[in-house]
């Protein structure tokens, strides 16, 4: 997965930086990159997935009777 950030005339280091981490973090390889710094056993993986599912069901109900 390439990200290209190219240099606009006159535009200052600091604002293409914040570009990049912009479209690093729409992409999610930052958020990637961080959940693959430490083995997770595929236990562990299945825990996780199932935990971010009944908290999204629970929001899900919680506002869909508004």
């Amino acid at each position: 997965m390439a990200v290209d950030v190219r240099l606009r005339k006159g535009e200052a280091m600091e604002k293409a930086l914040r570009r990049l981490k912009k479209k690093l973090d729409r992409e999610g390889v930052i958020r990637d990159a961080r959940q693959k710094r430490y083995f997770e056993k595929p236990s562990e993986i299945k825990r996780r997935k199932r935990k971010v599912a009944a908290f999204n069901n629970m929001l899900r109900q919680r506002y869909e009777n508004r």
